[in-house]
């Protein structure tokens, strides 16, 4: 596969390039559903342009952030630094900013995760290989459920790389299972009568898993080892309810009368790390697992389920046949029971995961932690999809340091006392955006906002709602009628939030959104500046971590640098990589930004990208690598020894299936293809220097 250092350029039209039978499984075909924000709210260009000006913002709310977090600590943000912003064009001042010193991947097709030149690649684990003692190993012709709770889950998304006290270059690698796609995972696949052991096995696929790795002498790669902290987190594993919705009517079914205890967690998209050592994840696409919500003809029950996407009758992989649970005719309250951040303790394998209230339900892509100076924790969380809302939550409760297990049972219930809002945007060129995605006159995308508050949880753990007739129980449990009452920013599916370990200022990605300005839904505005956006972008936010206010820029509008709807932080657009469709981020220890993507709408595979944030080069996108066909790349984790991709889906195209696989990654020949995690190194030095 050949390198190229600038941009091949291709086509700018067409949709994601994600499969319908991706869209199917891992979303329950949202895009090709009705947006389920029907709130006629405040559109964003319709909001006076700005109460505060940029540097009066700051300056009025006394922004300082910290330092403080084992393993993530965070500096103090400058007020106005400079590096916000860049008007016009920019270019490279002829250095190569530490971190992006590698040949960038030129965009392919092929079926194989290609690298710089320099680099080496290893698979890390994979689908099926074994994560607790005794597990059998893998055979694709006879899978079980027991065999498969005991065994790497599928389709693996977000990852943490956690190192383990006092064993050196040993880690925990932290993992969640994302949804599973049965007709690549069992031959002969039934979609309308799967079998009982079909159901077992996929419930069994979900999850998480827990996995201690070794780390090679001179090498990036890394091996699993069985440890004792290896766990496998599946759909029947016990989770405690915590926060304001624990032991709410709404949370109570038959199998659970007191609401306060779940079964499993289900489509666990990306996550973060604590500083306290835990991991975080968000439950996003569940509405898809439940069916008969056409049954449901309650007229306060029915509108809830379809704000969340929840409708028609049999579902996609028809559980409902073999557990009640999944039948909302028989269990109305279950499907409430999921959407939620969930919070895992890797260090104890005996622990029951969490689920945090008081964060809101909502299609949590991920939740993300900033600490303040003072200990005050920050998890910021994007609602995927369409249309859909930015939140915070900042907790009353502060951060004890240490990583002892007195520290860590105190910390993971940081997120069960605090205020949860949600975020309103207003643009300094609201009267220049016309769907086009021209560059405003002033030369970037930029704006303030507000956090409007929603919901005050206690420390006795009881919620106070903060919208006008709403109870606390509602404003936790339909999140998204909260959001739509106070008149939040519709976005362009927010996902992934990263906060920099060296400024504080926060990331979020903004995957794409083909309704934006179309058939009467809201119209592009400045931080979501085009209609029809196929291609997303990725914001950047100058928050005031604890407080109210924030302001805003873009740094990347995406797509082929070639179209003039494109904006990559005022960067020589000839000389940056096409990128579409920004998912997962992560930082590097230099500072630079790294994007993982899904669906790329540029008919190339998905891949990892960095990003330079700082000085001339600011804006500068290069691929590291991209994934095999039909996969999406998740969960990076960027460090100088190695680069760490979950590689979800390979090989998921509509004409393929088990029976008829279209790749043969990651084991080649004939095998079948395997959701894996890779890691990849340069030869003989650091990543990208």
């Amino acid at each position: 596969m050949s390198l190229k250092p600038l941009a091949l350029f291709v086509n700018h039209d067409g949709a994601s390039s994600r499969a319908s039978v991706t869209c199917q499984y891992k979303c329950g075909n949202a895009c090709s559903h009705d947006v389920p924000n029907t709130s006629h709210g405040e559109y964003f260009r319709d909001i006076a342009r700005t109460a505060l000006s940029r540097r009066g913002m700051l300056r009025g709310t006394g922004m300082a952030v910290l330092a403080v977090g084992a393993g993530s600590a965070l500096a103090a943000c400058s007020d106005d630094s400079g590096s916000g912003s860049v008007s016009g064009t920019g270019g490279s001042d002829g250095a190569t900013p530490a971190g992006t010193n590698f040949g960038a991947v030129a965009p392919n097709t092929e079926d194989a995760v290609v690298v710089p030149e320099g680099y080496e690649q290893a698979v890390v684990i994979r689908w099926g290989d074994p994560v607790l003692p005794g597990a059998p190993a893998f055979d694709f012709d006879n899978q079980t459920a027991q065999a498969q709770a005991q065994q790497f889950g599928f389709n693996n998304d977000f990852a943490g790389l956690l190192p383990v006290e006092g064993q050196p270059n040993t880690f925990l690698l932290v993992v969640n299972h994302e949804y599973t796609t049965e007709p690549f995972m069992f031959k002969g696949y039934d979609a309308e009568n799967p079998s009982p052991e079909q159901f077992q096995t996929a419930l069994a696929a979900h999850g998480l898993s827990v996995v201690q790795v070794k780390g090679e002498s001179g090498s990036g790669a890394l091996t699993p080892d069985f440890g004792p902290y290896n766990r496998r987190i599946t759909a029947t594993t016990e989770f405690v309810v915590t926060g304001p919705a624990a032991g709410s009517d709404f949370l109570k079914t038959s199998a659970d009368p007191t609401g306060t205890k779940v079964l499993g967690t289900l489509n666990n998209c990306s996550g973060g790390v604590t500083p306290w050592g835990t991991v975080l994840s968000g439950e996003e696409n569940f509405n898809q697992y439940f069916a008969n919500a056409e049954l449901v003809t309650d007229p306060t029950v029915a509108p809830r389920l379809k704000r969340y996407g929840v409708e028609g009758a049999a579902s996609e992989r028809k559980w409902e046949r073999f557990d009640k649970r999944f039948d909302l005719a028989q269990e109305p309250n279950e499907v409430n029971r999921f959407g939620w951040v969930v919070e895992v303790n890797p260090w104890d394998a005996t622990s029951a995961p969490v689920k945090h209230t008081a964060l809101g339900r909502f299609k949590h892509e991920a939740a993300t932690i900033h600490v303040t100076d003072d200990g005050t924790v920050v998890a910021y969380s994007g609602d995927d999809e369409r249309f859909d809302y930015m939140y915070k939550f900042v907790s009353s409760r502060k951060m004890m340091d240490g990583n002892s297990q007195a520290a860590v049972r105190n910390n993971m219930t940081l997120l069960d006392a605090g205020i949860l809002y949600v975020a309103k945007f207003a643009g300094n060129s609201a009267d220049e955006i016309d769907g086009s995605g021209a560059l405003p006159t002033s030369g970037t995308f930029d704006g303030t906002g507000e956090w409007i508050p929603l919901l005050r949880t206690g420390e006795d753990g009881r919620g106070e709602s903060l919208v006008d007739g709403m109870s606390a129980e509602e404003v936790a449990v339909f999140t998204r009628q909260a959001g739509d009452n106070v008149g939040a920013t519709k976005m362009d599916r927010p996902e992934d939030f990263e906060p920099s370990p060296t400024t504080g200022k926060v990331y979020v990605a903004l995957t794409n959104n083909t309704k934006r300005g179309v058939d009467g839904a809201a119209a592009a505005d400045g931080a979501n500046p085009r209609n029809n956006n196929k291609n997303g972008q990725v914001l950047e936010l100058t928050d005031d971590h604890a407080g109210t206010a924030f302001t805003w820029n873009l740094l990347l509008v995406c797509g082929d640098p070639t179209a003039a709807d494109t904006y990559f932080g005022g960067f020589d657009k000839e000389s940056v990589s096409p990128i579409s469709c920004p998912d997962n981020l992560a930082f590097d220890p230099h500072g630079n930004l790294w994007i993982s993507t899904d669906g790329n709408a540029l008919k190339s595979n998905d891949g990892l990208f960095s990003v330079v944030l700082d000085g001339a080069n600011r804006g500068e996108t290069k691929q590291f690598l991209s994934v095999p066909k039909g996969a999406e790349t998740c969960g990076p984790i960027v460090s100088e020894e190695r680069v760490t991709v979950c590689v979800q889906h390979p090989g998921e195209l509509d004409d393929a299936s088990a029976d008829n696989p279209a790749s043969h990654w990651p084991d080649g020949g004939d095998t079948q293809p395997r959701p894996a995690v890779v890691a990849v190194w340069k030869s003989g030095g650091r990543i990208g220097v």
